[in-house]
């Protein structure tokens, strides 16, 4: 499986990874580490190429990380759908029918048990789990929740990717430029 023909969604922290993105035959991109005022245009830029932007509104600066600043997002900028670790941000962005996609850290059990206790309130259409480097965990996550899984965060290999996608993964987010080589759709 894959999200929308995509087994990596390339993670964009910087202008030249953004230009790399637009010249990749991906359609759907991670917008991470950019400022309030650079958003609107990145997307405009994005969509004048047929490209969809997914947004992680909790990196994005001068801007406080809520529902009006995803309510705010959402009217302005119009992406493809917000990433966040807030509920009323995943709340916002299902309600403005775009995807709402739960980030989760897991550092012990007890956050894994807090994270699915949210995931039942949230009900998103895709979680993100980091690290993405712990197989067991993403499909656990998957069987538990019954919603499709992005793995994220220190995937630095194409056998990384391999063991995160096997292990019930829809995709990978990666800022890792040689992975969004190996694994474009040609």
């Amino acid at each position: 499986m894959s999200f929308e023909g995509q087994q990596i969604l390339p993670a964009i922290r910087n202008m030249k990874q953004f230009e790399r993105f637009l010249d990749s035959p991906y359609t759907y991109g991670v917008l991470l580490d950019t400022h309030l005022g650079q958003v609107r245009n990145i997307v405009r830029l994005a969509n004048s190429s047929n490209k969809k932007m997914l947004i992680h509104v909790d990196l994005i600066q001068g801007l406080k990380h809520d529902e009006y600043a995803a309510e705010f997002i959402c009217q302005e900028v119009k992406p493809a759908g917000l990433i966040s670790t807030r509920s009323n941000v995943i709340a916002k962005a299902k309600q403005r029918g775009i995807y709402a996609i739960q980030r989760l850290f897991l550092l012990d059990s007890s956050a894994l048990e807090k994270s699915l206790e949210l995931i039942a309130r949230t009900k998103p259409d895709y979680i993100e789990v980091l690290p993405g480097l712990v197989p067991g965990l993403i499909a656990e996550i998957k069987e538990k929740t019954g919603i499709p899984i992005f793995a994220g965060g220190f995937v630095k290999t194409s056998d990384e990717v391999h063991q995160a996608l096997q292990a019930g993964a829809t995709a990978v987010t990666s800022s890792e430029m040689d992975l969004w080589k190996n694994y474009q759709k040609l």
